[in-house]
């Protein structure tokens, strides 16, 4: 008989440190993408306020509720992390499997991501959310004290391990060339 076993995206690839980074899976919560029906943008940014403790935020960031966060993920979309959504004027979407979300830590990550995304990653401050590209996928970058949460598509999991395991492996290596 064969039995199934749930796996996250990053089983068996993380946790990676090398110097000084660290690369770590994120705990996989619901997300739910949240598009506003026309003329609904307010009632919908209200209902969440009330619901989870952060309303829609502007464009490029992300606002933090209870237990909760509501990103800025495009033209009028946004993700909702941590919980399910309330009853909204919106369209609504489930995408908890949909995506890999890890944590780049240790003070490079801007270093790390200059190498594989055509943004400055540098220049975001703390709660900004930019869509761009991290070697060829299509990613979420959300700038956080300690380093950057990384979100892309499930199935780019290894990939994104991968891409970033090398340019890490990179760094240190030239750091250690310096020492």
């Amino acid at each position: 008989m064969i039995e199934l076993s749930a796996k996250t995206p990053c089983a068996g690839l993380l946790p990676l440190e090398t110097g000084g980074m660290s690369l770590r899976e994120l705990e996989a919560v619901p997300i739910t993408s949240i598009m506003p029906l026309n003329g609904k943008h307010g009632a919908v940014s209200t209902a969440l306020e009330k619901a989870v403790g952060a309303a829609l935020p502007d464009i490029g960031r992300s606002l933090a509720g209870k237990s909760t966060e509501v990103l800025w993920t495009g033209q009028n979309q946004f993700f909702l992390i941590g919980a399910t959504a309330p009853d909204l004027p919106a369209g609504v979407t489930d995408q908890s499997d949909a995506w890999t979300r890890v944590a780049l830590d240790g003070g490079r990550g801007a270093q790390v991501l200059a190498r594989l995304c055509p943004v400055d990653c540098g220049a975001l401050e703390v709660g900004d959310v930019i869509r761009s590209q991290i070697g060829h996928m299509s990613a979420i970058i959300i700038c956080r004290e300690a380093g950057f949460e990384l979100m892309v598509f499930r199935a780019f999991a290894s990939t994104l391990v991968h891409e970033l395991e090398l340019v890490m492996n990179s760094i240190a290596a030239q750091d250690e060339i310096r020492d």
